[in-house]
């Protein structure tokens, strides 16, 4: 989901590897063991969370999360719990990386030293603030000056508790002032309006002649204005902070008036600092990138050529293939290429042609696809993007067995039989490697075999088996007895899928001899050979009849009762919802039968809902023909991949609508255009179509943009390449060393492409910079959009001035 910028979106995303957390304090007791998990947040809002390890203080996790951000935020935050059986679950410590420090980071495996969990420091939200200084004739003909403040509204307060009462506390700060005014407070809402004035006395009153209108500097330095805001709580815990903002009056200046927004900030309550390591730490590998993209004609030179790389001969001389060789590692090429050429329909046609050439530079078949390749890496992400449903329709049913022979024995049955389920670009893509390797290795038989089964078994099933959590098999990672299993298993479908000669000579634990020469019989070799046969068949079918339903995803939310009970209460429940390419359920609990069924076919748009409608955060509506299924996800995270995967199983219904009810029907009447008829058509159109191709749902523009930004940072790869191209065309002697990374195969083509990417790259570059001079001219500091406070906005404005002044 992208926020949108005059005419540019802004994607957000992070990749996060949670590896393991050392010392944490021992718990006081006898046992002094800790069962801990770690969350995710996005300021203080959980977006996902580990599974709970057990009797550690050592505790290794070993767990990926992926999420696009759907929001702004300030900061990534990850917490250590303690789950205790008697009590509510504590807080050891988090860490908190502000959004501009990320990029610190990025990529490296960093140990973060674990802070103490403060009510006082847990602070997100932001509030906007009037201040007007006035002069003021008193009943005794004196001037005195007044500070009017008013205190408009804030916004993205949290919800603590599972509530929100907000109130605002007002004091002016300095030399025997303590007088604090508060709001009323606003129940049910994190987003609150309160729009109230209060006036403080600035100076005392002056002589009636000193008419013009100044303020002692030295006293207006002195002063300053405190806004605090709290959460109105029970009696038994007290009303909680929730955070805080210092304004001080010389902001004021001349015109004696100020209008801002501020970002709340924590309090400076004087606790002492805590030591280094004195709550433990954590081991983490975070990777954030955020996408600017603009329209989708600036993006058209680079996207030809890249799209035109299948048909240029020789493809090394294609822009694609020279992504590839001025990365630093391939995989950074693949994923934004794989996503472009399967956006536009032309993986099949390219990953042939790199295929092709990767064969022709072989010369031994026994390793043919064994090295990481830009064609290995690529078709790893194909499959990977095609073939997920494949993968989950095929292996989740046994996925959590563990009789180990029985185990191989069912998986491999499963997957030898599964080849008519197979989606079609991958079949394409094996029938196309199958005739390059027959081809070139007409004297190897079983070439044609090892070439698909490289990938289908090598990079494919077997590495699903293994991590099954890192292919959304499991929600988690394995313990470590599952994963001793899983890893057993995962060799031995390696092993069967090479069709190697000898199974037990792969594998170095002798004890397991035995076990592997079961696997010996010629059943298992021709069960490959048939199954590989299949998917690499030319034949071609345009839709797979899959008679299981595909889980596409599933989880607990809370959902209103639709009132199809004339005299039940519209409450809301918790309930197991789950999707498949069928159906829509919800149940009491994981496991039970559904209380409502709602066919895909019924499913007539699926839209956000506004929070005023129940004052609850991240509600979407599931719209169906008679009425609408209000749902509230656990986070903003879950609350867009549910929309987003709800609104593609259901994107080729004949019946969608084009407009719908922003907000609910209550009260009799729609809350966002205040009609009273149930019936009324929607009064806002439905937001954009979505691919109705679930596995390939891809935003070209974004991977074009993505891809730039690569060349963009291998520039100087790019111009060294073009030099290479100058040096092989003009002497035909040996390579100069410092250019013999490069895979250069015709230099004149080579140099002509490159050329073109530069200056696409280049033109590109210009229209980024002039964005953000436009941008910095623009840009109000204390805006809605960037209020005081925002330090990564300011970080922005300092690069910008510096590159102006560079400029100029």
């Amino acid at each position: 989901m992208a926020v949108e910028e005059e005419g540019l979106r802004v994607f957000q995303s992070v990749k996060i590897k949670i590896g393991e957390a050392k010392n944490i304090p021992p718990y006081p007791g006898p046992n002094k063991m800790r069962d801990c998990y770690c969350t995710v947040n996005l300021d203080q809002e959980e977006v996902f969370r580990t599974k709970t390890l057990e009797k550690s203080l050592c505790p290794f996790y070993g767990e990926d999360f992926y999420c696009e951000i759907p929001r702004s935020f300030r900061h990534l935050s990850f917490y250590i719990f303690d789950r205790d059986v008697f009590r509510r679950d504590s807080s050891i410590g988090k860490v908190a990386v502000k959004k501009e420090d990320l990029q610190k980071y990025h990529g490296k495996d960093h140990w973060f030293p674990l802070q103490p969990v403060c009510a006082d420091s847990e602070v997100q939200g932001k509030v906007h603030l009037e201040l007007r200084l006035s002069e003021v004739i008193t009943d005794s003909g004196g001037v005195c000056h007044k500070l009017a403040t008013r205190v408009l509204e804030c916004q993205d307060l949290p919800i603590v508790n599972n509530q929100c009462d907000p109130y605002a506390a007002v004091s002016l700060l300095g030399p025997s002032r303590s007088e604090a005014k508060k709001t009323k407070v606003k129940r049910k809402n994190n987003n609150p309006q309160f729009d109230e004035v209060f006036f403080f006395e600035v100076t005392k009153p002056l002589s009636y002649t000193k008419r013009q209108f100044d303020v002692e500097e030295d006293d207006v330095d002195k002063l300053a204005l405190k806004v605090d805001l709290w959460n109105a709580s029970n009696l038994k815990f007290g009303d909680e902070f929730l955070g805080e903002v210092r304004v001080p009056l010389k902001v004021l200046g001349q015109s004696g008036v100020h209008d801002a927004w501020y970002f709340l900030q924590p309090r400076d309550n004087g606790n002492k600092s805590v030591k280094a390591d004195e709550l433990g730490s954590l081991r983490l590998n975070i990777i954030y990138t955020e996408d600017h993209v603009f329209p989708t004609e600036h993006y058209n030179p680079l996207r030809d050529l890249l799209l035109q790389s299948a048909h240029l001969e020789p493809v090394s001389a294609s822009a694609a293939h020279i992504l590839g060789e001025v990365c630093r590692e391939k995989q950074e090429a693949a994923v934004p290429l794989v996503r472009l050429f399967l956006h536009y329909g032309k993986i099949v046609p390219f990953l042939s042609a790199i295929a092709h050439a990767e064969i022709s530079r072989t010369q031994d078949p026994n390793t043919i696809f064994r090295g990481n390749s830009l064609t290995s890496k690529c078709i790893d992400e194909t499959m990977k993007l095609a073939g997920m449903h494949y993968l989950r329709v095929t292996l989740k049913p046994i996925i959590d067995e563990e009789n180990l022979r029985q185990y191989v024995d069912r998986i491999f049955n499963v997957i030898t039989s599964s080849g008519v389920s197979c989606p079609t670009v991958m079949c394409d893509i094996f029938f196309s490697l199958r005739e390059s390797a027959a081809s070139r290795f007409q004297v190897d038989p079983d070439v044609r075999y090892t070439a698909v089964s490289s990938f289908i078994f090598l990079r494919f099933f077997a590495p699903a088996i293994l991590s099954p959590n890192l292919f959304h098999l499991r929600p988690h990672h394995p313990d470590p007895y599952t994963s001793r299993t899983l890893t057993l298993v995962s060799k031995t479908i390696q092993t069967l899928g090479s069709l190697a000669k000898s199974k037990s000579a792969n594998f170095k634990e002798s004890y397991m001899a035995a076990f592997y020469d079961y696997f010996n019989e010629q059943k298992y070799a021709d069960a490959v050979k048939n199954f590989l046969d299949l998917i690499s068949s030319s034949a071609r079918w345009d839709q797979k009849s899959i008679e299981t339903p595909i889980m596409l995803k599933e989880g607990f939310m809370i959902k209103r009762a639709q009132g199809r009970n004339r005299f039940g209460l519209k409450n809301f429940k918790k309930r197991w919802f789950r999707l498949t390419n069928h159906e829509f359920t919800y149940h009491k609990t994981k496991g039970e039968g559904a209380l409502c069924s709602i066919p895909i076919e019924n499913i007539l748009a699926v839209e956000r809902l506004e929070e005023e409608s129940f004052k609850m955060k991240n509600m979407f509506q599931v719209i169906q023909p008679e009425r609408a299924l209000y749902i509230q996800a656990n986070n903003c995270v879950e609350a867009r991949d549910w929309i987003d995967i709800l609104t593609k199983v259901s994107q080729c219904n004949r019946k969608r609508l084009s407009t719908y009810h922003p907000s609910a029907f209550l009260n009799g009447h729609w809350l966002c255009c205040k009609l009273s008829a149930d019936t009324a058509p929607g009064c806002t159109p439905c937001t954009g179509g979505l691919p109705a191709n679930i596995q390939l749902d891809v935003d070209g523009d974004r991977e074009t943009e993505r891809i730039y930004s690569l060349y963009s940072t291998y520039m100087a790869k790019l111009v060294k390449m073009q030099e290479a191209c100058g040096s092989k065309s003009v002497y035909d002697g040996p390579e100069q060393e410092e250019y013999s990374t490069f895979v250069i195969d015709d230099p004149q083509e080579t140099y002509k492409t490159l050329r073109l990417v530069i200056s696409a790259v280049q033109t590109l570059e210009q229209q980024h910079m002039q964005y953000k001079r436009d941008k910095f001219r623009k840009t109000k500091y204390g805006s809605q959009e960037h209020p005081i406070g925002d330090q990564s906005f300011q970080c922005y404005i300092r690069q910008q001035s510096e590159s102006s002044t560079y400029s100029i």
